[in-house]
Parts: C-alpha cells; sequence; structure tokens
C-alpha cells in the first residue's frame, strides 16, 4: 500500500483543522495557502471528506470548511479511506473472486498479507488527529 499524494493532503488537511478551535470555519484559500496545496486539487479533496462527514462546508460571507466530527473521532484509516477507499495491500483482499491460485481458502500468501492488512487497519484506526495534534506521536518514529 502507498499513501497517494491527495491522502497526504487529506491527512496534512485534517490535521490542519484538528489544531483549530471546535467549529473554526476556514476559506479553502486559506487552506490552500497555509498548507502549500493547489486550491483545484483541495476543493476536490475537501469533496471527499464532506461525503465521508470528516468535514462540513458553510456558504456566505462567513463560510468557509470545518471539521465535522471532533478530531479525537478522526482517525487515519477514516482519512485515507475517504479519499483512496478500502484499504487492501493487494487485489485478492479487496475481491477474493480475483485470486487465481484457488482463492483464499487455500493460498498461503493471501492469509499471510491479510494478517498484515488487518494488524496495519488496526494500527490506523487506533490514531486519532486529537494525539496527532496535541504532538503524541513526536519521538515515536
Amino acid at each position: 500500500m502507498r499513501i497517494t499524494q491527495e491522502s497526504d493532503y487529506a491527512l496534512r488537511v485534517v490535521l490542519y483543522f484538528s489544531s483549530l478551535n471546535p467549529g473554526t470555519k476556514v476559506s479553502a484559500n486559506i487552506v490552500a495557502e497555509d498548507q502549500n496545496i493547489p486550491l483545484r486539487f483541495l476543493l476536490k479533496l475537501l469533496q471527499k471528506l464532506k461525503k465521508a462527514d470528516i468535514v462540513e462546508s458553510f456558504m456566505g460571507v462567513n463560510g468557509g470548511y470545518a471539521l465535522k466530527r471532533e478530531p479525537k473521532d478522526i482517525s487515519l484509516k477514516d482519512v485515507i479511506e475517504a479519499i483512496e477507499g478500502p484499504i487492501h495491500l493487494n487485489r485478492c483482499l479487496l475481491d477474493p473472486e480475483q485470486c487465481n491460485n484457488e482463492g483464499p481458502k487455500k493460498c498461503l500468501i493471501h492469509n499471510a498479507l491479510y494478517s498484515v492488512q488487518k494488524t496495519l487497519i488496526n494500527k490506523l484506526a487506533s490514531i486519532n488527529f486529537k494525539d496527532i495534534a496535541n504532538g503524541y506521536y513526536l519521538d515515536r518514529g
């Protein structure tokens, strides 16, 4: 699995909002400038984050974007899946019908990768943006 540039930007955006006071609305222009993300790219990823109920948008003069949930309730997994879709290490784990090596019941590689994938997903789900914003993961390599 590889984190794409879009997911990297989305993680940075959610962290940016997590560092603000709750309910703070920020225009996409300000986020784009502050996070050094092309505006058109940012608008597309904000739509994906909105669809996943991670951010919400507000129209009008005092409009902008804000987190829809508290940072403690948003995980790395939530953001990555909002952008990339389901996390999977290979095509067989996404769709077992795609396995051309006797399927998940007999494929030893499939089952070994499933174990790794399960560990990865659980770890990504356990890391929330409140802890990240508070520096919990500094110096943890």
